[in-house]
């Protein structure tokens, strides 16, 4: 291992994370490592369960769970696409059921229905089981602006999930 360079191990098992570390290197030792796959540094596998989710992964889990909000709020606000007032209300309430879902899904079980059929999910780097609102309600607000989840590094993390300390791993 090249020195200066932080080794972390990732194991996956059965809905737990744990992410284990040394900081002895000292503080931006890793962002200066090469890595020859996303998540290495963080001590990702290259493919397979606890691997980074691509790109491609959370975006179709994205237009899911916007899907999803959108025919939730159908059954409460009427929508008329010859009124642009009408879906103009209609997208907003769209949204804000889009984050209800998303907060109060990934909080408590790291996935929505859309990163569930898509076989990715949010995890904490520090470890912990559960997401939380405290991580989750920034994130998806970061993610509602769409430009900070666009914008990612070279562990495939968005600047949403750099922000709250998440990164989006593969369940399958």
């Amino acid at each position: 291992m090249p020195a200066g360079h932080v080794r972390r191990t990732w194991s996956y098992s059965g809905g737990v994370t744990k992410w284990t570390g040394s900081w002895l290197s000292g503080p931006g030792a890793e962002a200066d490592a090469p890595q020859e796959w996303p998540g290495e540094r963080l001590g990702l596998p290259r493919s397979g369960p606890g691997a980074v989710a691509s790109r491609g992964a959370r975006f179709a889990a994205l237009l899911v769970d916007a899907v999803i909000a959108a025919l939730v709020t159908s059954l409460f606000v009427p929508m008329d696409v010859t009124r642009p007032e009408v879906m103009q209300t209609f997208n907003y309430w769209a949204i804000v059921v889009w984050f209800l879902i998303s907060v109060g899904m990934v909080s408590f079980f790291g996935f929505t229905a859309g990163k569930a059929a898509l076989g990715i999910r949010v995890a904490r780097l520090d470890g912990a089981a559960m997401v939380g609102p405290l991580r989750t309600i920034p994130r998806a607000l970061l993610t509602a602006i769409i430009v900070p989840a666009a914008i990612s590094d070279a562990d495939g993390r968005g600047l949403h999930d750099k922000a709250v300390g998440t990164i989006v791993v593969r369940t399958r």
